[in-house]
């Protein structure tokens, strides 16, 4: 007689609250093997995920959910709360065009209650909900988990600060697996490290360990292993969370079910903010992703008998490459240059840099508000910070960019990846924005290189100046133009003519859409011009080319709304010229998570679909121009050119 696993027996929280607590062990069990093979097929984050099992388990268990809220943070600690939530049925799908989000999702799930993907959001929106509760007379639970060394935050203690005076039942569980992404920094990490590690701490767990080694019968010694549970919050950092008006308990072992669903018990029937110290260990189970947790953080497909291998083939330099190698050459050249980075040190290229340069690496933790107005202040004493940021993270340190770094038109680089379409991660993290809020900045400039080997040169460029020059930059390769080991930079501000065309069709190409630009210019016989800035804009070059040309159309991998391409309209405008340009860009919603170049393709920036838009304009009742006879006279040769090079 075969035995049906019990996961497969589970399509919601409610299956697993019919099970005894003896069945828990098991089915974590198969929890934690299902996680791990379902990632080795799609890729997607792991080690977070091996590491919360349990207590995705003991929660779902012990609270009514989706009536009481589990608010997730990070989001990428997920994956066994979506396997226990319907969803185990489409892991297949994740990440993928059309699948399930790698992140908590409002629209996926009832049971995904707050949306997250970037860290430290949990206890705000969780104590939102818990007020909303009280206002509405409801009776629910709200529960917040943080982790993934969100704490390091500030975002995060506000709401602390918050929460603990505003009279209402909200339990905070810290996840605290001693890691982000990269290792944890910061005074508070090493604060809770030294309290958990002192000689005070380890005498008193041995000393409890001896004394349940003696402890007889079994009631005594469950006892007494409670006992020593219970008294580890005394030597521990109550007194930090308690000064926040939240009741501390742990810490307590996050993979022991017998610990964390008693406590999780206690915590539902207790009235006013409480406070869970839980300690995992990222890629718990998984002997590789327990030695090399940031290996395993986000790995590809991988053979899990095997573990991730190198590629047979060398894979491509990609953007994050060429700037962590041109950030080692800068270095050794200028002793004023210093890196920053908020908490992505292999994201972002810098771990041969922290090598080679550690007194001027500089690691702030999940603190991009910090990092922003940090380099503000080296740049004020005549050093050059280059701030190593993800596109969209930069969002969150859009104050301190304004006020402390443009206003004050200070030197500070802004290497800026995973602009434009990122795939996986989906919206969250798509650098869709960073051009329209970039460029309406005094003093800012934005540079948009167009493959590896511009990116290295605009970055040079950018360290040259005396204001702040952002260099944006997608994830991944480009179309492999080797950089050349010269630290030489381009003319600021300054374009170049790529393709001289005949068809009276202009196209502005701004970042690595130049290459499909390109390619769509063979089939219209179009001219295209590589702008390079989007601001400053290049409006010499634009302005010289335009009297041949009947149709300005401008591509950028960026929002259409504000861009670059807006820039370009307001130059001509600007000049007196009657024209309206087509401008293509990214639409007027957010792009989920997929393929990138399936996306690019489905928002109309691949080869074909730039062709397809402009054919179109060509062919609408707009056209070209504004309706003069020798626009009209104009436009009318244009379209015969095409017909002629279809």
């Amino acid at each position: 007689m075969s035995h049906t696993p019990l996961l497969d027996t589970i399509d919601s929280p409610e299956d697993l609250r019919r099970l005894s607590r003896q069945q828990l062990r098991p089915l974590a069990d198969e929890l934690r093997s299902f996680v791990l093979h379902s990632v080795s097929r799609t890729g997607g984050h792991l080690s977070s995920n091996l590491g919360t099992v349990e207590l995705t388990v003991a929660l779902h268990h012990v609270f009514n959910t989706p009536h009481d809220r589990i608010v997730w943070d990070v989001g990428h600690q997920t994956y066994p709360h979506k396997i226990l939530t319907g969803r185990r049925e489409r892991m297949h799908t994740l990440r993928q065009l059309g699948g399930i989000s790698g992140f908590p999702k409002r629209d996926e799930s009832e049971y995904d209650t707050f949306g997250t993907a970037h860290s430290s959001t949990s206890i705000s929106a969780a104590l939102g909900m818990a007020l909303a509760a009280r206002l509405k007379g409801e009776e629910r639970r709200v529960v917040a988990v943080i982790g993934d060394g969100a704490m390091s935050a500030g975002m995060a203690f506000e709401a602390l600060n918050n929460a603990g005076v505003a009279d209402c039942d909200l339990i905070v569980i810290l996840n605290d697996n001693d890691m982000s992404i990269s290792p944890p920094v910061g005074a508070l990490n090493r604060y809770l490290a030294q309290l958990m590690s002192g000689r005070f701490y380890a005498a008193a767990k041995e000393v409890g360990r001896n004394v349940l080694k003696a402890a007889t019968p079994p009631p005594l010694f469950e006892l007494a292993r409670r006992m020593e549970q219970g008294a580890k919050g005394m030597v521990v950092p109550a007194t930090l969370f308690e000064k926040f008006g939240f009741n501390y308990i742990g810490p307590i072992d996050g993979h022991d079910l017998d610990a964390l669903l008693p406590t999780l018990d206690n915590l539902k029937a207790s009235k006013g903010p409480q406070f869970l110290h839980v300690v995992t260990k990222k890629g718990q189970g998984y002997k590789l992703a327990e030695a090399d947790p940031i290996g395993y953080h986000g790995p590809g497909k991988f053979d899990p008998a095997v573990g991730i291998m190198a590629p047979s083939t060398p894979p491509k330099t990609t953007f994050t490459q060429v700037f962590g190698q041109w950030l080692c050459d800068m270095a050794a050249a200028d002793p004023r240059l210093v890196g920053i980075t908020p908490a992505m040190r292999e994201g972002s290229g810098m771990v041969e840099f922290e090598r080679r340069f550690p007194d001027r690496y500089f690691d702030v933790g999940i603190a991009e508000q910090h990092a922003v107005t940090f380099a503000a202040g080296l740049a004020c004493e005549g050093l050059k910070p280059v701030v190593a940021i993800y596109s969209t993270f930069l969002q969150r340190g859009y104050d301190q960019l304004v006020h402390d770094v443009a206003i004050q038109r200070l030197p500070v680089v802004l290497a800026m990846d995973r602009s434009g379409i990122v795939g996986a991660d989906g919206a969250t993290h798509c650098g869709a924005f960073d051009i329209a809020y970039l460029r309406c900045l005094p003093n800012v400039s934005v540079a948009c290189p167009a493959d590896e080997a511009e990116c290295r040169a605009l970055l040079s460029t950018a360290f040259e100046q005396d204001h702040p020059v952002a260099v944006r930059y997608p994830r991944g390769a480009g179309v492999g133009a080797q950089p050349s080991a010269s630290l030489a930079g381009l003319p600021f501000g300054r374009g170049e003519l790529r393709r001289q065309g005949q068809s009276g069709v202009l196209i502005c190409a701004f970042g690595t859409l130049l290459y499909p630009s390109l390619a769509a210019a063979e089939k219209l016989d179009a001219t295209v011009l590589n702008m390079r800035w989007a601001k400053p804009l290049d409006v010499d070059l634009l302005l010289k080319h335009l009297p041949e040309h009947t149709l300005v159309v401008t591509v950028e991998e960026g929002c259409a709304m504000g861009g670059a391409g807006s820039a370009v309209a307001e130059a001509l405008a600007a000049a007196g010229q009657r024209q309206a340009p087509l401008l293509l860009g990214l639409p007027d919603r957010f792009i989920d998570h997929g393929d990138p170049a399936k996306l690019l393709s489905h928002c109309g920036l691949d080869a074909a679909g730039i062709e397809r838009s402009v054919r179109e304009r060509l062919a609408s009742p707009l056209g070209v121009g504004m309706g003069s006879d020798a626009e009209a006279a104009a436009a009318q040769v244009a379209r015969a050119h095409l017909r002629s090079v279809r």
